[in-house]
């Protein structure tokens, strides 16, 4: 499937409630151009809970912004912040399929306190992340209501699917905070 119409159908699910666009331009950037510091902590298959806690080295906590269920699913819009700050570092979409795992995990998750990443990992769930694709954002309105970010700046972000115990179970859409 094509990055853009797949990032499209993500962002569709948490629509501006002014009507404005969470970003102005998107563009599927190859893994190997995606440039410093970008490409080190987007370009694997690892969480980026984990990821934004040693780039910025520190821990993050997740503030949940959205959530609902839809069609079984549960779908959420999260801020990731440096632990103990208002700095947000990361803008996400999350579409979680929870048949894929414990009802304990579930619960964890539905508490909205930890970030998906830690729970998983604490949790022990066994699991893989398949990097889908490196986007590059030019921001709009939307995304400047969540990042420190002004309006045609770029930032960079990706989208993957974390399968759970051999299933496809999370698609995300996770956008970085300007790096320098």
């Amino acid at each position: 499937m094509n990055p853009i119409i797949e990032l499209q159908e993500l962002v569709g699910l948490f629509p501006e409630k002014d009507g404005s666009p969470l970003y102005l331009a998107a563009e599927h950037v190859a893994k190997e151009a995606t440039p410093e510091p970008y490409h080190r902590l987007l370009v694997h298959e690892h969480h980026m809970t984990v990821s934004m806690e040693a780039y910025h080295d520190c821990t993050v906590d997740v503030e949940v912004v959205d959530s609902r269920f839809e069609e079984g699913l549960y779908l959420r819009k999260i801020l990731l912040r440096k632990s103990g700050t208002d700095s947000v570092v990361q803008f996400g979409i999350v579409r979680f399929n929870f048949e894929f795992v414990t009802a304990a995990v579930k619960s964890e998750i539905l508490a909205e306190k930890t970030p998906l990443g830690r729970v998983l990992i604490q949790h022990n769930v066994f699991r893989h992340i398949d990097l889908g694709a490196i986007i590059r954002f030019t921001a709009g309105p939307g995304l400047c209501r969540y990042l420190p970010i002004q309006e045609n700046h770029v930032t960079y972000g990706r989208m993957a699917t974390i399968f759970c115990n051999g299933a496809p179970a999370v698609d995300l859409l996770e956008i970085s905070a300007p790096l320098k």
